[in-house]
């Protein structure tokens, strides 16, 4: 351990590294290893991770680079000059006409937005249009050296990872389609504003402090955004139920009536939730009333990869698949929170079925499920 750090640190990381769930073969940045981590590491750990999942893409897709009309990149923390999505550019010499964004500060929840971000070029593009989104988070440069446990909790609970996917408006080799995109944003509340928020410590260390009200706070905007999302993907029956309680509630002032929690499990099949740790994959399951199948791909994804910020719903998704889980007509709901406060959602339906690809799971989806819940 860093001889910067007090005993009493050492020993708080020691004990939420104990109860967090994690396998021995999550993967910290190499970066770590020194004292501080360069520009150069920096951008070789983007490089390693994002170069590697989208060589996996072509390699399965077999696609022609030059096809790719729109790229979409997004990582929170970690904004260089020149960007990631010029590095993907120039690795792969795409083309000078590629409609390009690159994403930063967004937070873990940047993916439903990247998605929602190509969707919507995609449909002003010529039908048949591509676009490659990729998503990672580099950890090494921001890795927090100081004494402060709200500070702390990002080193422990992020590591590296990172997804690359094609998005097209032909549905001719896609496996699945996206019907549903909802936002959800509390910025305008000054806690929700600073419950995730980049700053430096009393002894001028720089790191992200996690609030303690972040659990409260992810809460209210799961809520809000099921407001929005509750509407569009819930059977006619779920939703009388739900006005009728509703208004019982306000009649009699909720007395000796609890909140009716829709019965999401007649509009999904699979649930993909944000991999932010034990307690919001616990609270997640709790607010929604998942069984524990439900919520076994987050638990897994929780154990053998942890938190890696916005791609951790695609590992999710490829637990689901490497078990053969997905079936044709599968509906899918994606949830992501990020600093903002956001909770952002997707909701996919499975076109066609994956046929012995596991991606990231492929030498360990054996293995599961285990029994990690502490």
């Amino acid at each position: 351990m860093s001889t910067f750090l007090a005993d009493s640190t050492i020993n708080f990381i020691a004990r939420v590294l104990e109860h967090s769930g994690l396998s021995e073969e999550t993967c910290v940045s190499p970066a770590l290893s020194y004292i501080e981590c360069s520009m150069d590491e920096a951008c070789a750990e983007v490089e390693l991770v994002v170069f590697s999942v989208i060589d996996d893409l072509v390699a399965k897709t077999r696609i022609d680079l030059d096809a790719i009309d729109i790229l979409v990149t997004n990582c929170s923390v970690f904004s260089p000059v020149l960007s990631i999505a010029d590095m993907i550019v120039n690795r792969y010499k795409l083309r000078g006409d590629l409609r390009v964004i690159n994403l930063s500060g967004m937070g873990c929840s940047a993916i439903v937005i990247a998605v929602g971000l190509a969707r919507n070029i995609l449909e002003v593009m010529p039908f048949g249009s591509q676009a490659l989104v990729v998503a990672t988070e580099t950890i090494g440069p921001n890795h927090y050296a100081g004494n402060n446990r709200s500070m702390q909790l990002v080193n422990i609970l992020f590591r590296m990872g990172g997804a690359a996917w094609l998005l097209s408006s032909s549905r001719s080799k896609a496996r699945f389609r996206l019907t549903q995109v909802v936002r959800t944003i509390t910025a305008s509340d000054d806690n929700a504003y600073r419950c995730v928020y980049q700053e430096e410590d009393d002894e001028g260390i720089k790191g992200a402090n996690l609030s303690k009200n972040l659990m409260a706070i992810a809460g209210d905007a799961l809520k809000a955004n099921i407001t929005a999302m509750g509407p569009l993907v819930l059977p006619t029956s779920e939703l009388i139920k739900f006005l009728l309680v509703s208004l019982a509630r306000k009649v009699l002032l909720g007395r000796r009536i609890r909140p009716y929690i829709p019965n999401f499990h007649t509009a999904f099949e699979h649930f993909c939730i944000h991999v932010g740790g034990p307690a919001v994959i616990s609270s997640v399951q709790r607010g929604l009333n998942l069984s524990y199948e439900h919520v076994e791909p987050s638990w897994m994804t929780l154990h053998q990869f942890e938190n890696q910020s916005s791609a951790s719903v695609w590992y999710e998704l490829g637990y689901i698949e490497a078990k053969g889980r997905m079936l044709k007509g599968n509906k899918v709901w994606m949830i992501g929170f990020g600093a903002g406060y956001e909770c952002n959602s997707a909701v996919w339906v499975c076109i066609h079925t994956s046929h012995g690809d596991h991606g990231p799971w492929a030498r360990c989806i054996h293995r599961y499920p285990l029994d990690v819940q502490k």
